[in-house]
């Protein structure tokens, strides 16, 4: 009778200790999903973005607007979104959390990496900075929270996760672009908005989505923070100075690439130092095995003698270029209508 007395005392105990532990647990559970102070730190960054362009419509002028979102990163008014949000716009209107309205210009807008700087005219006085992370360290499975104005509704979240890492083959500022994939609920208006990890720092800007429906189906993309900044904010003049893609495989077998790949030219900055040197950029746009292209400019073989047939080659590029000094010489070797040539510029 005491055995089955203690068996039953014992069985008591476990099971308090197990409702015990359950609480504990589940208190651990909400706590660990109430994302309510994170968003009262950051909300104050986000901002909604107004756009309006000029439209000609069967002879009929007329204006067209848009919606999106950005984030603050600046106290002089530095606001990132996305390219496509701004790329048309003739006039920028933001809004801030609190319901002030200023006007805004773009000051750089990449489109290939669909991100974009903007700067307000007018800056208002207690103006919310958000911290910049690093997209570098953020690891897949990680939780997320987007802000932004999904169909106009303005300041509303979603949570997510990081459910991927994509690399496109576009070439910035010396890197290889990358762009962050995550299931956390992404819609039309959302476009330029932060995502934020659970500490409150960005560590990305959302860019698009992957559908079939045409609207969210659980796959969404956006711009890493590390190298949008880097390509935004920190000014190299040779880098700065064009944009490309790096094409292998079969696209690099269309072009006739010698080597088996290279870097094609998209875009160059008028006046940049590569503008300079005669880099040219592609003239029209092409579908090629599912890719949109612009074709019919250069493509890059080697900078530095250093041959572009591999990505993580640029890294040792950007080394170089890097040791040179004023007067120091870049060379490349570019292909140009089907004709290899070498083209050289002076820092």
């Amino acid at each position: 009778m005491k055995e089955l007395t203690k068996v039953i005392l014992m069985n008591k105990f476990l099971l308090k200790t197990g409702i015990t532990l359950l609480f504990a647990f589940y208190s651990l559970f909400l706590k660990a999903q109430d994302f309510s102070k994170i968003y009262d730190q950051v909300n104050p960054t986000v901002v909604t973005i107004k756009t309006t362009e000029t439209v000609v419509t069967d002879g009929n002028i007329g204006e067209s607007g848009g919606l999106g979102t950005g984030v603050i990163i600046d106290k002089e008014g530095l606001i990132i979104t996305a390219a496509h949000v701004v790329e048309s716009a003739e006039q920028i209107v933001i809004k801030t959390h609190d319901g002030q309205v200023f006007f805004a210009e773009v000051v750089s807008s990449i489109a290939s990496a669909d991100i974009a700087l903007l700067k307000m005219r007018n800056v208002p006085k207690n103006i919310s900075v958000a911290t910049l992370g690093n997209s570098d360290s953020v690891k897949i499975g990680e939780q997320i929270i987007v802000i932004g104005t999904p169909y106009g509704l303005e300041h509303s979240l979603s949570v997510g996760h990081i459910s991927g890492k994509q690399k496109r083959g576009v070439i910035l500022a010396g890197m290889e672009m990358e762009f962050l994939q995550t299931d956390a609920a992404i819609n039309q208006g959302n476009s330029g908005g932060p995502i934020f990890n659970t500490k409150g720092a960005v560590i990305g800007i959302v860019s698009s989505i992957l559908t079939q429906s045409g609207g969210f189906d659980g796959i969404g993309f956006a711009a890493s923070i590390t190298p949008s900044k880097k390509i935004l904010l920190e000014r190299s003049p040779f880098w700065i100075g064009f944009e490309g893609v790096f094409i292998q495989n079969e696209i690099a077998a269309a072009f006739n690439i010698p080597s088996g790949a290279g870097v094609l030219i998209q875009r160059v900055v008028s006046g940049s130092i590569a503008d300079k040197a005669n880099l040219r950029g592609g003239s029209f746009k092409a579908n090629i095995f599912g890719r949109d292209l612009w074709i019919g400019g250069d493509i890059i073989l080697s900078i530095q003698n250093i041959v572009c047939d591999k990505p993580h080659n640029l890294n040792s590029i950007k080394g170089q270029i890097n040791t040179l000094t004023p007067g120091g010489a870049i060379v490349m070797e570019v292909l140009r209508g089907g004709k290899i040539i070498t083209l050289s510029m002076v820092l």
